[in-house]
């Protein structure tokens, strides 16, 4: 007959066996209690965390679109200024060419002036004056140095004021480029959604980077630079104004000395073409006395021989009649006639030696004087040519050098033009 064999196991009661089935149904309901819940709570964090995301994105996307619209009108405002800075550079640049261009013009009229003084040193003798040409050619020459002192200050002051706009130029176009880069990297921001391929996770995204700034510094910064630039230009107008009239000035003064110099030119020319005049008549009429005088002295020395003839007769006559004979040696009327007609010719003819010796010495103070006139008359050729060169010389500061022909050859002394009578006289006595 056949055994069971029963294995050696635990074994459960029926109490407990309910007890864990009724554990098992208590557990999987409060189970599913608990994951209805969380699946709720799940659903409301969802919800809210996708509006509150939205919420955030749109947000951030506004306010990437007002700071794009903020450093774009900063860049607009720069980009103004820029254009404004550049073309007030290029106007002072071309105000500072300008007065170098009126600082290089000066070397003509001050060697002009400086000519016409070498010039007038080779007048001679008494026409060695210092005259009212040379005073106001002296002065020509202290007006043109204070003219090219003031403009090369102007220049001075431009070149700086130039660097301090390159300088300005040099920032706002840093904050220029640096705004454009802003503009882009911020377009770029905006333009990134969810399904943008170039979007991932970055290590450490919220850290503020070295250099940072904040809001107010940033605006600070630009607008330091604006005000910079607008101050700056506001200066490099004013010195423009300044250069401008500094060059009008200038040049006023400078025609204003070149008309007196060449009214005392001309009045100087005036007078001595006056003087040379009278002296021309002097010597013609010197000329014209000695002539007479040497005729009158011709007549006194044929007069003079003519009494020493008569002199010499009536002593022959005497002398002969100490010959006659004896008692006729008497002193009768024709012997006192003629004793009386020698002492009358002896006192004639010293009458007339003492007028011939007083007209040689009136003819030779009449030539000495004569001599002097010429010199007088030669020096004041000699003025009138050197004059007249300068006033030539100084054609140079109001016509053309392409048009500027001499009128007078320094050298050769020759004229271009159809000189007066006088100043041929002058010529050809030089």
């Amino acid at each position: 007959m056949a055994t069971l064999s029963v294995k050696p196991s635990q074994r459960f009661r029926l109490p407990d066996w309910h007890t864990n089935s009724h554990l098992l149904s208590t557990n999987a309901e409060r189970q599913r209690d608990a994951s209805h819940q969380i699946r709720q709570e799940a659903r409301v964090l969802c919800n809210e965390t996708n509006n509150q995301t939205i919420w955030d994105e749109h947000d951030n996307r506004t306010r990437l679109a007002e700071r794009i619209d903020t450093v774009n009108r900063w860049k607009e405002m720069l980009d103004k200024c820029l254009t404004d800075l550049d073309a007030e550079i290029d106007a002072l640049t071309q105000m500072k060419e300008s007065a170098e261009q009126n600082l290089q013009a000066k070397n003509l009229p001050l060697d002009v002036a400086i000519e016409c003084l070498t010039l007038r040193d080779s007048r001679r003798d008494i026409d060695v004056v210092k005259d009212p040409v040379e005073e106001e050619l002296h002065k020509e020459v202290e007006v043109i140095d204070a003219t090219k002192k003031a403009l090369q200050q102007k220049i001075s002051q431009a070149f700086e004021k130039l660097c301090l706009l390159q300088e300005v130029r040099q920032q706002l176009s840093s904050d220029h480029r640096d705004k454009m880069e802003t503009l882009d990297i911020d377009r770029g921001c905006l333009s990134l959604n969810l399904k943008s391929p170039n979007i991932s996770l970055k290590v450490n995204p919220t850290r503020v980077p070295n250099g940072s700034s904040t809001l107010q510094q940033w605006d600070d910064f630009s607008q330091f630079n604006k005000s910079r630039a607008e101050a700056e230009m506001k200066g490099a107008i004013e010195l423009r104004e300044a250069i401008a009239l500094t060059i009008a000035e200038t040049n006023n003064e400078l025609e204003a000395q070149r008309v007196a110099t060449e009214f005392a030119f001309r009045k100087r020319l005036r007078e001595m073409e006056k003087l040379y005049s009278e002296l021309r008549w002097q010597e013609k009429n010197t000329l014209e006395e000695i002539a007479e005088l040497q005729e009158d002295i011709r007549h006194l020395e044929e007069d003079l021989r003519r009494k020493l003839q008569n002199l010499k007769l009536c002593h022959t006559r005497l002398e002969s009649r100490t010959y006659r004979p004896n008692v006729e040696l008497c002193r009768d009327q024709a012997q006192y006639g003629l004793t009386d007609e020698v002492h009358q010719l002896e006192a004639t003819i010293a009458a007339l030696k003492q007028k011939l010796a007083q007209a040689q010495d009136a003819l030779d103070a009449l030539y000495k004087h004569l001599a002097r006139l010429q010199a007088d008359i030669d020096c004041k050729a000699n003025s009138m040519l050197l004059d007249t060169k300068c006033m030539d010389t100084r054609r140079k500061l109001t016509v053309p050098a392409e048009k500027f022909v001499p009128e007078v050859d320094t050298f050769t002394r020759t004229t271009n033009r159809t000189l007066s009578p006088l100043k041929t006289c002058q010529l050809e006595l030089v």
